[in-house]
C-alpha cells in the first residue's frame, strides 16, 4: 500500500496530553501506521488520548444536546489542533463485559445467523429464529433461565439454626441485625424474632426460606416480603461475580455450589430448541463445537435458497479462525476471554462492515498471540486498510511493525523523558534510526546454548483441566522455565490452573489489571503511603491521617483531588486545577510539615528513582527497588493509577508480588505491553530472581524470553482439541532441533546460538 499524499494526512499540532511535549506529526490516511516506543513514552497519549478522543468528541457533538447528555463524555484533549479526522473506532483490550448471557456467538452475531439457519433447515421445525436462542423466553431453558448453570444454596452455611433472628442467625452481608433486610424478616409477623431457627415449624421454615413475594405489614408501613433464598437469587446469585462487591462475592462463594443446569445440561436451551437438528446435529451441538470444527460443518451444508446465510456464517467463522481463535466455541462466555482474545473478537465484527474511510485504532492486537498467529493477524489488519480505512496500531512486536506503511516512534525515553516523536517515516528507515526501537530492530537475540542445572522439580500429574489431555510433566525448580505454545494450546490451564492446584504456595501473577481511579496512586496501591505518612507524623509530632489526601489532610475545596470538576450539563465537564491548594491536594497547614526538607506533596511528586535516594526506611526501600527493577523508575509516587498504561499497571503488580519472599513464582505473559528494551530489562530481573534462589515459571510467547530461558515446556501441537499435550521439554538450544513444534519453527528463524 502506497501512502499517497492524495488521501491527505491526519494533522496533529501541539499535542500536550499527559507527557506529550508539544508534539506535531502527520499521519497518512488510508494507510497502516504503527506507533512504537518504550512503555510510558507517550504512544497511548498520542493515539488514544489525543487522536481517538478528539474524533469521538467531535462525532458526539453532531448529536442534539439532549442526546449528548446521555452519551459518554469526551473532554477536549490538550492539543492546539487535530485536522482531517475521520470517525474513529477504538478496538482495545478491554474485557467484553461481565454479562452472564454474553458469549462469543452473541458478541460476533454468529449465533444469530446460526439461529436463522436452524429455523429454516432444522427438524422438527422451530420456525421463529428467536425460539432457538437462550436469551429469548421462547428458547431459553426454564430451569436456569438461559444461563446454563444453576446455583444450589447450602442452607447451613447461610444461617445458624441455633440462633434467632435477634441473635443474627442470617450470616450474609446486608442481612445483619437491624439492617433493612433483617427488619423485613423480623417484623413480618411470620416468626418470633427471639425464637431459635431450629424451633420453627415446617410452615415457618418454608416461609422463611422459600415464600414468594407478597406485601406484609411491617410496623406502621407495608413492605414486600420474599423468602431468603429467592431474595438472594434475585439480588446476588443471578449476577456475574465480577459485578458483586468483593465481600459479597466471597459470601456467595461460601454459601453456594454452582454447576451445569440438570435440565438442559448446560446448553441454556429448552427441549424444543435442543431437539431441532440438521443432519442429526443440534444448535447446542454447533455452539459447543470449536470454531474451526463448526466451519467444516457449515461448509458441508447444502441449503438451496439460504446460500447468503451459509456464506455469511462461514465467512465470519473463517475470520475467527484466521485471527487465531479457531479453538474457541460459540458458547464460551465473553467474560472468560483474555484481553487479547476480546480485542480479536471485536476485530472480527468490523471486518464484515461495509463502512469505509474509518479510522480504526488498535491497542497491541498481538497480545496473547504466538508468533505463528501474528502473521494471520497482520493479514486482517491489511484487509481493513485495503478497504479504504486508516489503521493506527500501538504495537511492540517487530513482526507487526514490519508490515507498516508508516511508523511513528515515540521517546526518547519514558515518562518525563519521553513524549517526543523521535522517528516518523517508512518502516525501512527505522532500524537505521538512532532510537531505542531502531537499535532493537537491528539486532537479533541469540539462543542460550547452556543454562542452569535444576535443583529439583514440581510434578504436575494427570492434568485434565479444559483441553489438557492427561498431562504429566515435571517443572524444574531453581531455574527460569518458559511454557510456550500457540494460543489455546493449554499453557494457562497447565501452569496457572493445575500447578497451583497441585502445589499450594505457588505465587501466581496473572493478567488481571488494577482498576485505576483518581484517588488510587502508586503509593497507595503498593502500600508504601502508610509508612510514608507515619514517617511524616513521627517527624512532626502529629497524626498520620493529616498526610492523607483522602482523609483529614485533604484540601476542602477539591476534596483532595487537586482538580475541580465542573458539570456543564450537556457540554463537556470542565476540569481545572484547584486554586486553593494549587493542585497539591493538601491543606496549607499540612504543607507546613516537612520530612527531611520536603513536604508531603513534594514527596508524592518524586519519581521512584529519586524516592529511592530519599527514603532509607526498610519498609519502603524494597518496594521502590522492585519498581525500578521492572522499569517503572520514572513514575511518581502520587501518580494516579488511572493515568498509567496497561503495561505500566501490570508491571506495578509484578513489582509488588516480586517484593515478597516466596520460593516459586508463576507469571502469565509478563512481557505483555512491554517494548523490546523493557523486555530485556524484565528478562534480567527474572534471572536475578532465579540467582537469588527462586523458581520462576513464565507463560510466554515472546521469543526473546524463550531464547534466554533455562528450560522450555512447549504445548500443542495446535489449539483447543488439537492441543493439550506436551510436544517438547528441554533447553532452548535443544528446542532449535525439535520437530513437530511451531515454537521451534519460529525460534529457528531468529538468531544463532550463543556460547
Amino acid at each position: 500500500m502506497i501512502t499517497d499524499a492524495g488521501y491527505g494526512c491526519i494533522q496533529v499540532r501541539g499535542a500536550r496530553e499527559n507527557n506529550l511535549r508539544n508534539v506535531s506529526v502527520d499521519i497518512p490516511k488510508r494507510a497502516l501506521t504503527v506507533v512504537t516506543g518504550l512503555s510510558g513514552s507517550g504512544k497511548s497519549s498520542l493515539v488514544f488520548a489525543t487522536i481517538a478522543a478528539e474524533s469521538q468528541r467531535l462525532v458526539n457533538e453532531t448529536y442534539p444536546p439532549f442526546l449528548q447528555s446521555l452519551m459518554p463524555r469526551f473532554g477536549r484533549p490538550d492539543v492546539d489542533a487535530v485536522e482531517n479526522l475521520s470517525a474513529a473506532i477504538v478496538v482495545d483490550q478491554g474485557r467484553m463485559g461481565t454479562n452472564a448471557r454474553s458469549t462469543v456467538g452473541t458478541a460476533t452475531d454468529v449465533s444469530a445467523l446460526l439461529r436463522v439457519l436452524f429455523s429454516r433447515l432444522g427438524l422438527p421445525a422451530v420456525w421463529p429464529a428467536s425460539a432457538l436462542g437462550a436469551n429469548d423466553p421462547a428458547g431459553m431453558c426454564p430451569e436456569c433461565e438461559g444461563l446454563g448453570r444453576t446455583s444450589q444454596v447450602d442452607v447451613d452455611a447461610l444461617v445458624d439454626r441455633d440462633k434467632s433472628l435477634d441473635e443474627g442467625a442470617i450470616d450474609f452481608p446486608n442481612f445483619a441485625v437491624d439492617s433493612w433486610f433483617w427488619t423485613i424478616f423480623a417484623k413480618s409477623g411470620f416468626f418470633d424474632p427471639a425464637a431459635k431457627l431450629r424451633d420453627y415449624t415446617p410452615d415457618q421454615w418454608d416461609t422463611f426460606l422459600y415464600r414468594g413475594e407478597g406485601k406484609v405489614q411491617n410496623g406502621s408501613m407495608k413492605s414486600t416480603y420474599e423468602g431468603l433464598i429467592p431474595k438472594l437469587r434475585r439480588l446476588y446469585l443471578s449476577k456475574e461475580a465480577a459485578d458483586l462487591q468483593p465481600h459479597v462475592r466471597r459470601a456467595v462463594e461460601r454459601i453456594t455450589t454452582t454447576g451445569p443446569c440438570p435440565e438442559c445440561g448446560g446448553t441454556r436451551l429448552n427441549e424444543a430448541a435442543r431437539n431441532c437438528r440438521i443432519d442429526g446435529v443440534s444448535i447446542a451441538d454447533c455452539s459447543a463445537m470449536q470454531v474451526d470444527g463448526l466451519l467444516e460443518f457449515v461448509s458441508s451444508l447444502r441449503a438451496p435458497g439460504l446460500e447468503r446465510v451459509v456464506d455469511g456464517l462461514a465467512a465470519c467463522l473463517r475470520d475467527l479462525a484466521d485471527i487465531g481463535l479457531g479453538y474457541l466455541s460459540l458458547d464460551r462466555a465473553s467474560s472468560t476471554l483474555s484481553g487479547g482474545e476480546s480485542q480479536r473478537v471485536k476485530m472480527v465484527r468490523h471486518l464484515g462492515s461495509a463502512l469505509t474511510d474509518i479510522t480504526y485504532v488498535f491497542d497491541e492486537p498481538s497480545v496473547g498471540l504466538h508468533a505463528h498467529d501474528v502473521q494471520r493477524l497482520n493479514e486482517l489488519l491489511l484487509r481493513l486498510r485495503d478497504k479504504g480505512n486508516t489503521v493506527l496500531v500501538v504495537e511492540h512486536k517487530p513482526e507487526v511493525v514490519a508490515i507498516a506503511d508508516h511508523v511513528i516512534d515515540m521517546g526518547p525515553g519514558a515518562g518525563t523523558g519521553g513524549g517526543q516523536v523521535v522517528y516518523a517515516g517508512p518502516v525501512e528507515g527505522l532500524p537505521r534510526a538512532d532510537t531505542v526501537t531502531g537499535r532493537h530492530l537491528a539486532r537479533h537475540q541469540a539462543v542460550a546454548a547452556t543454562g542452569r542445572t535444576p535443583t529439583g522439580h514440581l510434578r504436575i500429574s494427570d492434568a485434565r483441566l479444559h483441553n489438557l489431555q492427561g498431562v504429566t510433566v515435571d517443572v524444574p525448580t531453581g531455574v527460569l522455565t518458559a511454557v510456550t505454545g500457540v494460543a489455546g494450546s493449554g499453557k494457562s490451564s497447565l501452569v496457572l490452573g493445575c500447578l497451583p492446584a497441585q502445589h499450594p504456595g505457588v505465587v501466581v501473577v496473572d493478567q488481571s489489571l488494577t482498576r485505576g481511579s483518581t484517588r488510587s496512586s502508586t503509593a497507595t496501591w503498593t502500600g508504601i503511603l502508610e509508612p510514608i505518612r507515619k514517617a511524616f507524623a513521627k517527624a512532626n509530632g502529629v497524626k498520620p491521617a493529616l498526610f492523607s489526601a483522602n482523609s483529614e489532610g485533604a484540601c476542602p475545596e477539591c476534596n483532595g483531588l487537586g482538580l475541580i470538576y465542573t458539570d456543564l450539563a450537556f457540554l463537556d465537564t470542565a476540569v481545572s486545577v484547584c486554586e486553593t491548594c494549587e493542585g497539591r491536594r493538601f491543606t496549607a497547614e499540612v504543607l507546613t510539615y516537612t520530612l527531611r526538607g520536603k513536604d508531603i506533596s513534594q514527596v508524592l511528586a518524586m519519581p521512584v528513582v529519586e524516592a529511592r535516594e530519599f527514603f532509607p526506611e526498610k519498609v519502603i526501600a524494597p518496594v521502590l527497588a522492585a519498581l525500578e527493577d521492572v522499569g517503572l523508575g520514572y513514575i511518581t509516587l502520587g501518580q494516579p493509577l488511572s493515568t498509567l498504561s496497561g503495561g505500566e499497571r501490570q508491571r506495578l503488580k509484578l513489582a509488588v508480588e516480586m517484593a515478597g519472599d516466596s520460593a516459586v513464582y508463576v507469571l502469565d505473559e509478563p512481557t505483555s505491553g512491554l517494548h523490546m528494551d523493557d523486555v530485556d530489562r524484565l528478562i534480567g530481573l527474572l534471572h536475578r530472581m532465579v540467582d537469588s534462589g527462586r523458581t520462576v515459571v513464565v507463560v510466554e510467547h515472546n521469543l526473546d524470553v524463550v531464547a534466554r530461558a533455562d528450560w522450555v515446556i512447549d504445548l500443542g501441537p495446535g489449539a483447543g482439541h488439537d492441543g493439550g499435550r506436551v510436544v517438547f521439554e528441554g533447553t532452548p538450544a535443544q528446542l532449535l532441533a525439535a520437530t513437530g513444534s511451531l515454537t521451534a519453527d519460529h525460534l529457528r528463524m531468529r538468531a544463532p546460538t550463543a556460547g
